[in-house]
């Protein structure tokens, strides 16, 4: 099969301080099958998770890692077999690029918890399961991308394609949880953690119809959360505020990207009231209190990106209600002083990365 060489920005092995960086390097993409099309890279988030999988903080890590799984471009090439996009539709990818497609979840629709044997296919890092095989695929932090028809999304006309990237993740993390849970007009919401994904928790949540409330750590970012649409803000290392406000969620969504201690929120739970954790893929902190969960039969519980259809109904949403991230624009030289200041917090809430800039580099 002929090969396409790419420019990419990634690197060979952990980024394990701040003196590893990714680099520029070539990358080889094959040319488009019948159902799958050839997508020029337009803009491209960046996700804490690539962060954690550049420096295999999840010890499964596949290098080369070349990563970006919010990425948005335009099809300048289509398989002989594609009927839903044609070339020059504006497209979506996210953090999925295939699936097994026979197991009872890809069957329903919910290819984001395929159970075949390694799961579905990572945009990046290959299988989200690896066996070993090094198998491996590459992300958005390259000029272009091959993807099967089935796991491309369509680019509703009314969203801002600079800003649109994160809804194919943060977006869509935080809307599949909202809807299972069926938050709606009158749901006591509360949201844990005011980045990347809370923010858009927080705007999404609002729009569903429920009484947002955003929980951060540091009264610093009560400002920010207001003007995002929360009601109000509780900061959650005053104990005196946190006592006053136990039981009055239906529902807490919990977005915080690396441990930390859930207890303290379990008894914000109402009667028959979920935590349900996102971003998380790492121990708590702490142990669980069961006597907190078992006495008002609270539930603790986690939720794994979206399905493909759930990306297309967040994207539709988006349109819908006029949501878009908040993001800050960056050229691709500049991902390695984002990924530092990411790690400071030092971002309101999600950069995206202007692929022109790659394309431009000689």
């Amino acid at each position: 099969m002929e090969q396409l060489t790419v420019k990419a920005y990634g690197t060979e092995g952990a980024l394990l301080n701040r003196f590893n960086t990714l680099s520029r390097m070539d990358i080889e993409r094959n040319t488009p099958k019948a159902d799958e099309v050839l997508i020029d890279i337009l803009y491209c988030g960046v996700c804490h998770s690539d962060l954690h999988q550049v420096r295999n903080d999840w010890n499964n890590t596949v290098y080369p890692c070349v990563p970006g799984h919010e990425i948005i471009g335009k099809v300048i090439q289509a398989g002989t077999g594609v009927s839903k996009f044609k070339v020059g539709d504006v497209v979506g990818v996210g953090c999925m690029v295939d699936s097994c497609g026979s197991c009872p979840s890809c069957k329903q629709g919910e290819e984001n918890y395929c159970q075949g044997p390694v799961s579905w296919t990572a945009t990046y890092n290959g299988y989200m399961k690896p066996d070993g095989s090094k198998f491996n695929t590459f992300g958005g932090y390259s000029t272009s991308v091959v993807v099967k028809e089935s796991f491309v999304l369509r680019i509703p006309d009314a969203l801002d394609i600079k800003a649109a990237a994160p809804i194919l993740c943060a977006g869509v993390t935080t809307y599949s949880p909202l809807r299972h849970w069926n938050i709606q007009a009158g749901s006591t919401v509360g949201v844990v953690g005011i980045g990347g994904l809370g923010h858009m928790a927080v705007k999404l949540a609002r729009a569903m119809g429920a009484t947002v409330t955003a929980i951060t750590t540091t009264e610093a970012k009560r400002q920010a959360a207001l003007a995002l649409g929360a009601h109000q803000v509780i900061v959650s290392t005053d104990t005196k505020i946190m006592k006053q406000h136990e039981a009055t969620f239906d529902f807490i969504l919990a977005t915080v990207p690396d441990e930390f201690d859930l207890n303290p929120y379990v008894s914000l739970l109402k009667h028959d009231g979920a935590i349900v954790t996102v971003g998380l893929l790492a121990p708590y902190k702490s142990a669980l209190s069961n006597m907190e969960v078992a006495f008002q039969r609270r539930s603790i519980s986690g939720s794994l990106i979206g399905s493909i259809q759930e990306t297309q109904e967040v994207l539709d949403f988006c349109a819908e209600h006029g949501i878009k991230p908040d993001v800050e624009m960056i050229a691709m030289q500049d991902i390695n002083e984002a990924f530092d200041r990411m790690q400071k917090e030092d971002v309101r809430f999600r950069f995206v990365i202007d692929m022109q800039s790659l394309k431009n580099e000689n």
